[in-house]
């Protein structure tokens, strides 16, 4: 009883929402099933319950969604993890602590948010849009992403309600100085839990805490994306070359500051590029993790003259764990030049007809290594970007 109290007490205090600034009436939130007919279709994405979510977040919208979903059978995990049902958000924000029971009840109950194309989820609907992210995502684009390119997600920082302030501060213009204080403290708290919770980057709450009222943050770059754990819908490959692509995934996977054109990309003769992978391997025959037979055949000149064996001793190896890179198309030799030496870096090859079929090994100090970073399972084709890219411009 007390909790809820607490919860309420805060929810007409805390805004995180565009109503005082634009001047728009309050609408409270209205929730629709969506019958499959109805629902935009991805590839191979399997039919779920729909719920639509419109409308201004206020409090008491939690458990409203909890009984929708209720209503469904929405409101038990999947054992493996995948999405038990999916809600689309349009709506441009609301009561800051009602967003967040909203983003704990979707992540408990494996609940898939999603934005769909010319729809707006903004402040507190953003931050509940943040939990509704998948734990086990598909491998197969674009199963269970959540933001369509066209659709909106921004953040903004929150603000107190003067209606709430009205109510719960007195005369005393100290008195409600000091109140006003404990509010934003509290809010400022409530956020960076919630935050930690959901695994987002350590300086999100700062930089929301930072910003202007009115100055929203939105999805728009590969970076946010990434970041945010958020998966585009209706993303291709960039049109930029592919040796482009290839240099963005070796600095996408190596993680260092700068952008991919100060690195040079050298193609491989394709019908060499395991040979040519595999005499760099035996440079360094002590990290390659080959024994015993491999060991042998890898150090074998007879072996290396001989396409069959070559094709055979690369994926045997590859098989034992040496990190070298599965051969699905062009592939390159991305390196850099430090204090005018050339220093290899990657060795990365891509299909040339599927986004999301690439493999990269690592050139470390003992050789082959696995990639720091990897792209997430259900959109692979972000690494061939810059982070820096705008993919999803706002309107």
């Amino acid at each position: 009883m007390l909790g809820a109290i607490i919860r309420h007490g805060l929810a007409a205090v805390f805004s995180w929402s565009v109503v005082c600034l634009w001047g728009l009436a309050a609408q409270a939130i209205s929730i629709a099933e969506v019958t499959p007919a109805t629902v935009p279709t991805q590839p191979g994405a399997p039919s779920m319950p729909t719920l639509r979510v419109t409308g201004m977040i206020e409090p008491g919208d939690a458990d409203k969604l909890s009984a929708a979903l209720r209503k469904i059978g929405a409101l038990t995990p999947s054992k493996s993890g995948a999405p038990v049902a999916t809600v689309e958000f349009s709506s441009i924000g609301g009561s800051l602590p009602d967003g967040f029971e909203i983003g704990m009840l979707m992540r408990k109950s494996g609940v898939m948010a999603v934005v769909r194309k010319g729809d707006l989820c903004m402040s507190s609907c953003a931050l509940a849009f943040l939990a509704g992210n998948v734990h086990a995502p598909s491998s197969v684009y674009p199963t269970e992403c959540n933001l369509a390119i066209g659709g909106e997600v921004a953040f903004h920082n929150f603000f107190l309600n003067p209606n709430g302030l009205r109510e719960s501060t007195l005369v005393d213009p100290v008195q409600s100085r000091l109140q006003g204080f404990t509010d934003a403290r509290s809010g400022t708290a409530l956020l960076a839990k919630y935050a930690g919770n959901l695994g987002m980057p350590p300086n999100f709450v700062a930089n929301l805490i930072g910003r202007p009222v009115d100055r929203f943050l939105y999805i728009e770059t590969v970076d946010q994306f990434l970041s945010f754990h958020v998966c585009p819908i209706g993303i291709d490959r960039p049109a930029i070359p592919i040796d482009m692509q290839a240099r963005n995934i070796c600095n996408n996977s190596i993680g260092v500051s700068g952008r991919a054109e100060a690195l040079i990309a050298t193609p491989m003769v394709l019908a060499q590029a395991k040979l040519n992978l595999l005499q760099r391997l035996q440079e360094n025959m002590q990290s390659s993790k080959a024994k015993g037979r491999l060991a042998a055949q890898l150090a074998s000149g007879a072996v290396m003259r001989v396409k069959d064996e070559i094709d055979r001793l690369y994926e045997d190896l590859r098989a034992a764990g040496v990190a070298l890179p599965d051969i699905v198309g062009p592939t390159f030799e991305i390196g850099s030049k430090e204090s005018g030496a050339y220093e290899a870096r990657c060795y990365v090859s891509l299909s040339s007809d599927d986004p999301d079929n690439f493999d990269v090994a690592v050139q470390g100090p003992r050789g082959f290594a696995e990639p720091s970073r990897v792209p997430p399972r259900n959109a692979r084709r972000l690494f061939l970007f810059d982070r820096d890219d705008i993919i999803n411009p706002h309107r």
